[in-house]
């Protein structure tokens, strides 16, 4: 009796855990925070190594719709905020061998439709890099919700995909002995927090 009553306390403790943990989904109209919202890029480098940037100008929104599928997301990314740290670095990748950003200045992203749960979802959307549009595919989740001291509702998303520079007109392509300076593979990483401006009906 006791191995038994043990047992199913044991199932309760961890049952109870595990709804504990789960991200609190709060439906409504979100306004992608900047200053808490990281757009990151990592790209090989000389074959054997990597570069790290990120995008520091970001804005847009999003929203969590009570259907989730239903859920819609737009950003759009000043190309010139682009950072990697080295400031001659980022004056070569805002010039025409790069994103050309005195033609290009700014880079859009348009979620077209999402599939899975808040915890495990999958996007799709339309990615405008220089005058290219393309379709991604992103991966991600929901990471919960929280009431911040001003008393605002934020909200937690991450997302990652993987594109090819050359798809989207950046061309640049100086070789060195053993392959090319810079990959073509762009691994992209998406953290945002949005703050909530209004409920949705569905």
């Amino acid at each position: 009796m006791k191995t038994k009553l043990s047992l199913a306390l044991t199932v309760l403790f961890f049952s109870l855990s595990a709804f504990a943990l789960m991200p609190n989904y709060v439906p409504g109209q979100y306004k992608i925070d900047p200053d808490h919202t990281r757009v990151d890029f990592v790209i090989n480098h000389f074959v054997i190594s990597e570069v790290e940037g990120r995008f520091n100008d970001v804005k847009g929104n999003f929203l969590l719709a009570k259907k989730f599928t239903l859920s819609t997301v737009e950003a759009e990314i000043a190309t010139t905020s682009i950072d990697t740290a080295v400031a001659k670095r980022d004056e070569h990748l805002r010039s025409k061998e790069f994103f050309d950003v005195a033609t290009y200045p700014r880079m859009t992203f348009v979620g077209k439709h999402f599939t899975g749960k808040p915890g495990s979802f999958t996007l799709v959307g339309d990615l405008t890099i220089k005058d290219v549009t393309k379709e991604v595919t992103f991966r991600g989740k929901y990471t919960g919700s929280v009431k911040d001291p001003m008393g605002n509702e934020r909200v937690a998303l991450n997302m990652s995909t993987k594109i090819n520079r050359k798809d989207f007109h950046i061309n640049y392509d100086q070789k060195i002995d053993i392959g090319p300076a810079v990959g073509d593979d762009v691994t992209i990483m998406i953290r945002t927090e949005g703050i909530k401006t209004g409920d949705v009906s569905k």
